[in-house]
């Protein structure tokens, strides 16, 4: 029989840091303490009311009223990017385009000639949209939100209201919500939204984005989000993913200092990229177009390890001549030419969430394991030989290093085919490891290859057999799951084995805690967003290459995400002789 007497202080102080503890997907590292501010993104419900008794049902009158509604509403979006940059910025301008989408105003007016009136006729639509979109899932997926937010901003339009959106007290706050639109996050000042709390999203969600681009200390994914006291102070730790319900004041202090000092510390780094002991590791830019390219060399990275190419041709409805693509990658090698550096290309990784009319199949029942990347060119060869002339073509022009690396490689022999049309033009040929297959055969594959580049986000929805922008799927889709972390590992220890790079060039680079599990299983390179690079480099420069060995030993004897980060935290701990956290 269990007595008072026999309980375990220790127990039950456990269960009740429990209870106060909420967990969810860290998506970016850093401490805050500040009281909670719940966010509403509903319109004023009475005014929706209103709305729905009075909606125009007359085709004309009522597109006229969806036209200024849609009008004014992009041109919210297009105001709110003037006053911001980088991601942010894209993202807004993304969402303006979507407002005046000439099939969303095609559906509506289908709609008003069904019958409904004008408020109908714009839920209807966009639902519409939505299932379309979830049902292609992958990065159309996660327009959703963006979807959503425009559906409500419409409507406040149409009904007289003010359009929803955050409103922000003057002292900081950490903002709590099911999930935040663009336009919620874009314009947020880190001043005062010191952390971000959200109930849904994943870690490649626009929330996720933006808080990255801010610095923001950010936990996604966090169940019962909403339940937490408007007003009640929390501590947010963005790199364990917890949510600590009303902490010691003095200790929240103490963490957010200490966070603070690192910080500064991060900012401070300058490159290049090493362990404490010298060990050097290549810290390379995602990039995704000539204005990226050259914005990532005003930060310490070392290339370009990843230039999505794909996302410039995605509004081409026919493919774009050699030429053209020859002057497009000259642009983003250029500004590393004179650095020395190298620039991976990926060629078209279209398909799947990436849909291009000049490239992809349509009407496949599963685009996510159909005809994408790679796969293309096995009906439409042209396409693949055409890329790889304009390739060779921007770097004899500007004198860049390219490699250059295709996506969705399933077998050694696809990538043998592909090595040998680049070989052919003078480039370093690589493939990128996304299927399982080839990260357990990698060994093989860098037979026939010059390196190869992990694309952990892919890598993971693979393995896991997880829509990597499902949010209800966010703890399946985690990269720290120990399948997909014992994976990386293989690919690195078969880099090792044939004296080859290794890169990782998806989010997983990232992070700063696991980056040192990768470079201890042998990653040679870390590719990532030019604003991550300063905390990942300054992370790596705290620590040995033995402790990085440490840490990856660690992380792959853990059962869970949760437990290898935990496991990570403990060795660097251990190391500094710090008293461990969380």
């Amino acid at each position: 029989m269990v007595t008072a007497d026999s309980v375990d202080p220790a127990d039950t102080a456990a269960d009740t840091a429990s209870v106060r503890t909420r967990r969810g997907t860290p998506v970016v590292p850093g401490v805050a303490h500040a009281p909670v501010l719940r966010v509403a993104t509903e319109v004023d419900p009475a005014a929706v009311a209103a709305l729905r008794a009075s909606a125009p049902t007359e085709e004309e009158p009522a597109l006229a009223a969806y036209d200024a509604a849609a009008a004014a509403v992009a041109d919210g979006y297009v105001a709110r990017a003037a006053r911001v940059e980088g991601a942010a910025a894209q993202v807004l301008t993304a969402s303006a385009g979507l407002a005046r989408d000439r099939g969303l105003r095609s559906g509506v007016r289908k709609q008003l000639r069904g019958g409904a009136d004008l408020l109908g006729a714009v839920e209807s639509t966009v639902d519409t949209f939505v299932a379309l979109f979830e049902q292609q899932g992958g990065l159309m997926a996660e327009r959703v939100a963006d979807l959503r937010d425009i559906e409500r901003r419409l409507v406040a339009r149409l009904a007289g209201a003010p359009e929803p959106g955050v409103v922000l007290p003057g002292t900081p706050v950490v903002l709590v919500a099911a999930d935040l639109a663009p336009s919620d996050t874009a314009g947020l000042d880190p001043a005062v939204v010191v952390g971000l709390v959200t109930e849904r999203g994943g870690a490649t969600s626009h929330t996720a984005i933006i808080a990255r681009q801010l610095g923001i200390p950010c936990v996604v994914g966090v169940v019962g989000a909403l339940e937490l006291p408007d007003g009640e102070p929390v501590l947010v730790d963005g790199a364990a993913g917890t949510v600590e319900l009303a902490p010691d004041a003095d200790e929240a202090r103490a963490r957010v200092r200490v966070d603070a000092e690192l910080r500064a510390a991060t900012a401070a780094w300058t490159g290049p990229a090493a362990t404490r002991d010298g060990v050097r590791v290549k810290l390379l830019a995602n990039v995704a177009d000539p204005a990226s390219a050259q914005a990532a060399t005003s930060e310490p990275v070392e290339g370009v390890g990843l230039f999505r190419t794909e996302l410039s041709f995605l509004d081409r409805p026919t493919e774009p001549t050699v030429a053209e693509q020859a002057d497009l990658y000259a642009e983003v090698l250029a500004p590393y030419a004179d650095r020395g550096q190298h620039v991976v290309v990926r060629t078209l990784d279209a398909g799947s969430d990436k849909p291009i009319a000049f490239a992809t199949h349509e009407g496949e029942e599963n685009p996510a394991l159909g005809v994408r990347g790679l796969r293309l060119a096995a009906h439409n060869p042209a396409l693949l030989a055409h890329q790889l002339d304009a390739v060779a073509q921007a770097a004899e022009r500007t004198g860049t290093e390219a490699w250059v690396m295709a996506p969705m490689v399933a077998t050694r022999d696809e990538a043998a085919a592909f090595a040998e049309q680049v070989h052919a033009r003078g480039l370093k040929a690589g493939a990128m490891v996304e299927v399982p297959a080839v990260a357990v055969l990698a060994h093989r594959v860098l037979e026939v290859v010059d390196f190869l580049s992990i694309g952990t986000n892919d890598l993971t929805q693979y393995t896991m057999a997880a829509d990597r922008l499902a949010s209800d799927l966010a703890h399946l889709t985690d990269p720290w799951q120990p399948a997909v972390l014992h994976l990386v590992a293989i690919t690195a220890a078969a880099g090792q084995q044939a004296g080859k790079p290794v890169g990782v060039c998806g989010e997983a680079a990232a992070d700063p805690l696991l980056a040192c599990a990768l470079v201890g299983m042998g990653i040679t390179s870390l590719s990532m967003a030019p604003s991550a690079v300063r905390a990942v480099g300054a992370m790596l420069a705290r620590v040995t290459a033995d402790e990085c060995h440490q840490v990856a030993e660690a992380v792959l004897a853990a059962s869970d995400p949760t437990a290898a980060r935990a496991a990570a935290r403990a060795v660097l701990a251990a190391a500094e002789g710090a008293p461990q956290e969380g």
